[in-house]
Order: C-alpha cells, then sequence, then structure tokens
C-alpha cells in the first residue's frame, strides 16, 4: 500500500466566520496546519502518493503543500535555517495530488472521487477532522490487519453513550487477536437506544478497492449524502471475492478531535504543553491562569 486519500472538501461551518475564506484543514495547531499532520502520519506509514479531494476555496492548501521560492529565498538571503527547514518540510512530505468533488454529496462521494488515482489498489482514507498522537501506530496497525485478513479494516474507539449519536457505530465479534474484531453490521450516527455498540468509527479507514463499485450504487443516506458508512456495511457483508469482509482495530491511544471548537482549543492547548520549546514558558502560565479563573479573575 502507497496511496492515501484525504477528503478536504468541507466547508467549515463550525467555525465561521475564521473559514470563510480560509479552510478549517489549515487552522493552525500551534504553528502547523491540522492537515499537515494527517499528512504526517500517512507518509510515517508508508503512504507517500497522496490524494486529497478537495472543494472551492480550497487552495490554500496546495500552496502549503507547494514551494515557496520567494519565502524560501528570503529566509535563505537572512541565514535562518530553522524556519528555512520548517517551509520546506511540508512540500517534501509526499507526492500530493488534487482532484475536485464538484458538490457536497457527503464521505461516500468523495472517496469515489478518488477511484481513478487509486485504480485497484487498497487504500486508506485519513480525516482531517482526527488526529492520532504522533506516537501512537494506529494506521500501521490497520495496514498489517489488511495484509492478514484482507478486505476493508475501520479503527473503532470506544465512546460515551451520549456521544454515539455522532459517529458510525459497529456491531463486532472478537477474533484470535484481542485488539481486532469482525465487523458484522454498522449504523451512522444512531440514537443511542439504536447503536449496535459503543465501539465509534474514527477517521481512520483501509479501503478495499472493491468499495469504488459499492459505492456508485449507494444511495443517499442519512442527511441526503453519500454515507462510507453504508458502503462498509454492505461490505461487511460480504465474502473476499467480493471485497469483503470489514475488521475493525480497537484503538485506546491518543486521539485529537479538532472538529469542533472547544476540542480544538483542547488540542491546542494539549499540543503546545507537548513541545519542549513552548512548554517551558507556557505550562506555568497556563497553571497561573487557571488558578486566577477559578479565583474568579483572568486579569
Amino acid at each position: 500500500m502507497t496511496k492515501a486519500v484525504i477528503p478536504v472538501a468541507g466547508l467549515g461551518t463550525r467555525f465561521l466566520p475564521a473559514t470563510k475564506s480560509t479552510p478549517k484543514e489549515m487552522l493552525p495547531i500551534v504553528d502547523k496546519p491540522a492537515i499537515q499532520y494527517v499528512v504526517e502520519e500517512a507518509v510515517s506509514a508508508g503512504l507517500d502518493d497522496v490524494l486529497m479531494i478537495t472543494g472551492r476555496n480550497k487552495r490554500s492548501i496546495e500552496d502549503h503543500f507547494d514551494r515557496a521560492y520567494e519565502l524560501e529565498e528570503a529566509l535563505r538571503v537572512k541565514a535562518d535555517t530553522d524556519r528555512l527547514n520548517a517551509v520546506r518540510e511540508s512540500s517534501d512530505l509526499a507526492q500530493v495530488h488534487y482532484v475536485r468533488q464538484g458538490e457536497p454529496r457527503g464521505l461516500g462521494h468523495a472517496v469515489l472521487c478518488g477511484a481513478a488515482h487509486v485504480g485497484g489498489e487498497p487504500f486508506a482514507v485519513l480525516l482531517g477532522d482526527d488526529l492520532i498522537g504522533a506516537r501512537e501506530t494506529l494506521l500501521k496497525r490497520m495496514i498489517e490487519v489488511r495484509q492478514t485478513y484482507g478486505g476493508s479494516v475501520i479503527a473503532l474507539m470506544e465512546v460515551e453513550p451520549e456521544q454515539v449519536s455522532l459517529y458510525g457505530c459497529a456491531a463486532i465479534q472478537p477474533t484470535d487477536e484481542p485488539d481486532v474484531v469482525t465487523v458484522t453490521d454498522l449504523v451512522e450516527k444512531p440514537a443511542v437506544d439504536q447503536a449496535p455498540s459503543r465501539w465509534a468509527i474514527i477517521g481512520r479507514y483501509i479501503c478495499d478497492p472493491g468499495i469504488f463499485d459499492v459505492l456508485r450504487k449507494t444511495p443517499p443516506g442519512r442527511g441526503g449524502e453519500i454515507q462510507l458508512t453504508d458502503a462498509l456495511r454492505e461490505l461487511a457483508r460480504r465474502g473476499p471475492a467480493e471485497g469483503g469482509p470489514v475488521h475493525g482495530v480497537l484503538f485506546r491511544g491518543q486521539r485529537y478531535d479538532t472538529g469542533n471548537k472547544v476540542d480544538y482549543l483542547r488540542t491546542v492547548v494539549e499540543f503546545a504543553c507537548e513541545r519542549p520549546d513552548l512548554a517551558e514558558e507556557f505550562l506555568p502560565w497556563l497553571r497561573d491562569f487557571l488558578a486566577r479563573h477559578e479565583a474568579g479573575s483572568t486579569r
């Protein structure tokens, strides 16, 4: 496997007005846009052929992963090696390609837009709202599971009952491996009393290329969109000759959700606290701020 598909065509309405002209994927986590962390994760798992499914007003993403010759030259003249290396890092990460999703028709449709580029190979899908801790090996493990069992593989994380309606949830059966399950059914954003389990799909998938034929025949589902969950549900019922089955990797590691304002702020604070170049100054300020906040004053 060498290919990863990253859908970035969403409108980012939960972050308006900031996302009126700036893609939500370009919002910084400290000093690096969120999308770069996702590409770095793909590359660390050996996936250096990256296809982004974009939309209108997403040109800044393309610019970020391209060379910036004028800026690089200005930094070179100043002998600012650290910043020059940081600027070049994103353009040297991977082979990044782009295809536009003409209209917002759901995650399943976005993935289908990558069919010509992916061809008949298995591929990963990474969602930009989910950041996985840099020390985690989730994607590598999912690739191993695909190599062992075939079919498709999804990342599953146990969530609180009140959160199941925010995710696709899986009905699962155990295998001989403690972190691997067989997926027997999937439900997109179920009500609490209709969820098959508390194991929710987070934004990492390994897809068999057979999913494209299923997506072409998948009618719009929840929200009037073509849901990737619905296509995976169909593959879960199939055997290897038809693109199935579907397995899940039970993930208990560090995941950061940047899909809403509160979780985005938590992510920025956590990343800042883990940065050796920032923590020494930032952590004492944060402790002092919290103490003053609890005392009723933030001045």
